[in-house]
């Protein structure tokens, strides 16, 4: 499963970027209104600091020729930009626009399979579901990942599930069991995948003992 970061915080992009485990970037409105900086500058930033992997940047026209508008400005800022547009039908026909020309797009705010076998249809690179939105309103988020997964593997489709919304590691271990191609996930929540109590306790022992021999390495 890919591994993407949803932040426009270009530091912590550049921290994860060093470890060898991100493959791309999702930014949204609000990512960029928490930045409080320029949104085409942030973009070229974070696409500069992952170069070849998926930026997404989302249009905020909700029109079709606003969205096509907004998008040929942001496709131009770099070749990794994914355009993100909202799951409506000026969305989905931007998606096809867009995709048949050789952009790569993200539909974000999807909340049903039904939507999500729309974006496919249209298209899409990647296909956004929120999980942690729905578990927020009392539906079992991963049913909607395993639901699309299903329906993708029936017909064959390429577009990528994209998990959106990840709240903990819990759904990022569900997602992987499922099956879904990437998720993307603030970096908080990246890095809780690595803590574990016993591999802390087990470090902590192996120091001790290690002190202990009065050795040094080098």
């Amino acid at each position: 499963m890919k591994f993407f970061a949803d932040t426009a915080d270009t530091a912590d992009i550049r921290d994860l970027a060093d470890t060898g485990l991100l493959d791309g970037v999702t930014t949204n409105p609000s990512l960029i209104h928490k930045a409080g900086r320029d949104f085409l500058e942030v973009v070229k930033e974070i696409c500069g600091i992952v170069p070849g992997m998926p930026v997404s940047a989302e249009v905020v026209a909700l029109d079709f020729e606003g969205m096509m508008r907004e998008a040929e400005i942001v496709r131009k800022v770099a070749d990794n930009v994914a355009v993100k547009v909202p799951l409506t039908i000026d969305g989905l026909k931007a998606c096809k626009a867009l995709t048949s020309d050789g952009t790569m797009v993200n539909v974000t705010l999807c909340f049903s399979a039904n939507q999500a076998l729309l974006a496919a249809k249209a298209g899409a690179t990647f296909i956004s579901p929120f999980v942690g939105r729905h578990d927020d309103i009392g539906y079992p988020g991963m049913d909607l990942i395993a639901d699309i997964r299903t329906i993708y593997d029936n017909y064959a489709f390429d577009t990528e599930i994209l998990v959106a919304s990840v709240r903990n590691p819990i759904h990022v271990l569900e997602a992987a069991k499922i099956g879904a191609d990437v998720m993307t996930a603030p970096p908080a929540v990246i890095r809780q995948l690595v803590k574990h109590p016993l591999t802390d306790a087990g470090i902590a022992s192996f120091m001790a003992d290690w002190a202990k021999t009065g050795q040094k390495i080098g």
